[in-house]
């Protein structure tokens, strides 16, 4: 998926609250908070919030490391592969302030925008979520 691709994802205009988390199975930190992000997506589910995990894994890597990846741990968000070699163009179009780091994460409502380039525990992310929440 290139960004084009990857932008409605990005952009989505109904009732719910998305969770976008930018990671990579090469990013320890982005390996070790995966889990917050897992038990979001179930624990709020109910209250209309939905994750979806962009890898920037390598693309010769997807069926060798993102795949296993995935299977063994049994993700259940959805999972999308950002495969884009202009990463000046998308970097800055996700967010101004991104360096290009991971983890980073975008939190979504409608026009309500908040992005994060850190490493969350599930406290940190839980409470950033409920700003999202009514």
């Amino acid at each position: 998926m290139n960004y084009e691709q990857l932008k409605p994802l990005l952009e989505k205009q109904d009732d719910k609250i998305y969770v976008v988390n930018f990671w990579a199975t090469w990013c320890a930190p982005c390996v070790k908070e995966l889990p917050y992000f897992e038990k979001i997506g179930s624990e709020y589910k109910s209250k209309n919030v939905e994750v979806l995990l962009v890898s920037l894994d390598f693309p010769k890597q997807v069926s060798t490391k993102l795949i296993p990846f995935i299977n063994k741990n049994n993700i259940q968000s959805e999972v999308v592969l950002l495969d884009d070699f202009n990463e000046d163009i998308w970097i800055k179009a996700i967010d101004a302030t991104w360096s290009g780091a991971l983890p980073a994460t975008l939190i979504y409502h409608k026009n309500k925008r908040k992005f994060y380039e850190q490493t969350f525990d599930y406290e940190t992310l839980e409470n950033e979520l409920k700003q999202f929440l009514n």
